[in-house]
């Protein structure tokens, strides 16, 4: 097993190396960059830092947050849902109501389903009267 100390870590970690752009019909160098592992680390860590901030910024400061479930709302939000909720339940049972009412009223003036009344007279017995 390869034993690696901290010296030589820190050593790789310092080392210079050349990167170029090179033309690659004509091999002519267009570029040329010197950079160390750790250079490479920490540009590649701005440029993630960057991109974790404008991401949260285009979020929090625009109206994409409302295309996040539950992200967008908040306690007022909910509260209005709620209320508009109790309102279309409302006017849906006042709604149901009045159709009822039309129905009934439609079914009394055209006379259908209207019950034929018994106008038999009824032979009631007279109440019986005791003397004691």
């Amino acid at each position: 097993m390869i034993k690696l100390d901290a010296a030589s870590a820190w050593k790789r970690f310092q080392n210079r190396y050349r990167m170029v752009v090179m033309n690659d019909d004509t091999y002519e160098e267009m570029a040329s960059f010197r950079l160390t592992r750790g250079s490479v680390y920490v540009g590649m860590s701005v440029v993630f830092v960057l991109l974790v901030g404008l991401t949260t910024a285009l979020i929090v400061f625009t109206p994409l947050k409302y295309y996040i479930p539950g992200a967008g709302g908040g306690y007022q939000t909910v509260r209005q849902l709620r209320q508009l909720q109790f309102r279309v339940d409302s006017i849906e049972r006042q709604d149901a109501y009045k159709a009822q009412y039309i129905l009934g009223l439609k079914k009394a003036l055209s006379g259908v389903g209207t019950t034929v009344l018994d106008t038999a007279a009824l032979k009631i017995p007279a109440p019986e009267i005791t003397t004691d």
